[in-house]
């Protein structure tokens, strides 16, 4: 059975306009998939990469460009520049991670909602109450988001390290195998390479 390692970040546009495609294509293959929570800050500057308030005024523009464009081809609801952007990604990540590792809910379902609550519903995920929030309304304990902060205080850098090591260098980013897809706009490929469309 194929395996997914999907490194994301619940903070990252790019994540959003993922959506549920990767649950639904993993499914349609068969596949097994882990979702990987990452700094992205983080992975940027291990990987040379530059965070967004450091890249040029002509790449910022265009990321602005590119996000309307694909939120339109997508048919996403997409704030451009929403309330709470940035914002420190590690609570919801240590959610997602607690989530993962306590299962009983739609996994695909908490990281739409609370790129969901981000993007589109201008909250700030940082929050507990918003967090808390998302679990509760994708079928997990909402008490995750304090009693799982140990666990994922632990497999957050450890995601990091690990998606170092195996090429990533932005999110999302999925890993089959020997085979590496960067960007939302590459899961059709994706898909390919499963046998399957998205």
């Amino acid at each position: 059975m194929a395996h997914i390692d999907y490194y994301l970040s619940p903070v990252s546009p790019w994540t959003h306009l993922a959506g549920l495609r990767p649950a639904r294509i993993a499914a349609a293959a068969g596949a097994s998939i882990r979702y990987k929570p990452v700094d992205p800050t983080a992975l940027f500057q291990r990987t040379g990469g530059k965070v967004l308030a450091e890249r040029h005024e002509s790449r910022q523009a265009y990321r602005m460009q590119e996000l309307a464009r694909w939120a339109g081809r997508l048919d996403v609801k997409l704030t451009l520049r929403p309330a709470f952007f940035p914002t420190n990604p590690a609570p919801a990540s240590y959610a997602i991670i607690a989530a993962q590792e306590a299962g009983g809910g739609d996994l695909a379902g908490l990281v739409h909602a609370l790129t969901r609550a981000c993007w589109e519903e201008e909250r700030n995920i940082a929050e507990d109450e918003v967090i808390r929030d998302c679990l509760g309304a994708t079928g997990f304990d909402p008490g995750l988001a304090f009693s799982g902060m140990l666990q994922g205080a632990e497999i957050y850098p450890r995601n990091l390290d690990e998606a170092v090591l195996a090429g990533v260098f932005g999110v999302p980013f999925f890993i089959v195998g020997e085979a590496r897809f960067w960007g939302q706009d590459r899961i059709d490929f994706l898909a390919e390479h499963l046998g399957v469309t998205a």
